[in-house]
């Protein structure tokens, strides 16, 4: 197909097909394009670079692109398509071209019948996206910051299909991750961001936060679910103090912990904080499709017992 026939209206296009990509239904077909016949996105929700050692390996292993890339008319460029998913392929394959693999030239693409809006676009790119396995891993906190830039908060939790207080929670574990500076991989440093944000509020002091940074950057903290342990650390005076000292780390902040003996159960009062934050952080499209849920309903009648008759324990009798 030449590039006359590639641009030609819909109606005289042979072989189209539909694809439905979640709420969005595409009339696409199938085509070779030269590398140099695409155009990347300049709105590309995905953030980093797009160079992947790996992914050439891939490529050259399967002889070329598996799977095809998804493009669209330029509006702006004749002759040109714009990647709308498969940037990564190929900026790969285009840097094997450029190492003279001329057999790479000539790529795979899923052609749409016109050009997409910026709404169709980012939504039809998400959906995709959302089917893969770094999407939970890594994506998600980029994407909902990177919408935040391109459309602003409203916009991008309507695209997401979240609320605008979920989307921010996501925006802030991607603006922690970013200060983990010490960490080559972005997933990495979204793992240690998730871990830090999932404590309890009233214990991420900014202190807190930027003692935890410092100490990951200088390794000497270096697994990420070691970050637990703070929610005994924090409510104890003794060992938070020596946590957040230059020279503190976790396991000497936890030799400091008064035994519980002495001080009652911090880990138990830290927990119930924990516990009641993520109630109030539940998603209540998610809890409508719960309802009436009989097990769930038993599970909530027992916890409600069982706190009820906590209060009464722990309240002191009038005289």
């Amino acid at each position: 197909m030449t590039k006359t026939e590639a641009r030609a209206p819909s109606a005289k296009i042979v072989g189209l097909q539909e694809r439905r990509l979640g709420a969005t239904i595409l009339r696409t077909y199938r085509a070779k394009f030269d590398i140099d016949d695409l155009v990347p996105n300049e709105r590309q929700p995905r953030i980093g670079t797009k160079e992947d050692e790996e992914l050439q390996r891939q490529i050259e292993a399967n002889d070329g692109i598996f799977e095809p890339l998804l493009v669209e008319p330029h509006p702006d460029i004749e002759g040109k398509f714009r990647i709308i998913d498969g940037e990564r392929r190929w900026t790969n394959s285009r840097l094997l071209v450029e190492q003279g693999r001329e057999q790479y030239r000539k790529i795979p693409v899923e052609v749409t019948d016109r050009t997409l809006t910026d709404d169709e676009r980012l939504r039809v790119w998400i959906y995709i996206h959302r089917q893969r396995k770094e999407w939970d891993a890594r994506e998600k906190e980029m994407v909902a910051y990177r919408l935040v830039e391109l459309m602003g908060r409203a916009s991008a939790a309507s695209i997401l299909g979240i609320t605008v207080r979920e989307l921010d929670r996501l925006v802030e574990v991607f603006e922690l991750s970013e200060r983990f500076t010490a960490l080559k991989d972005r997933g990495a440093a979204i793992t240690w961001a998730r871990e830090l944000n999932g404590l309890s509020k009233k214990l991420l002091s900014p202190s807190v936060i930027d003692s935890v940074v410092d100490k990951v950057n200088r390794k000497r903290v270096t697994n990420s679910k070691d970050l637990r342990k703070l929610r005994a650390i924090l409510v104890d005076p003794v060992a938070k103090e020596n946590f957040l000292s230059p020279a503190g780390d976790l396991e000497t902040a936890m030799l400091r912990l008064v035994p519980k003996a002495a001080r009652g159960d911090p880990d138990f009062v830290a927990n119930l904080d924990i516990t009641v934050e993520a109630i109030k952080r539940l998603p209540w499209a998610e809890l409508e499709k719960l309802k009436g849920d009989p097990e769930l309903l038993k599970k909530l009648e027992d916890a409600a017992a069982l706190l009820h008759a906590l209060r009464q324990t722990l309240t002191p009798k009038k005289e």
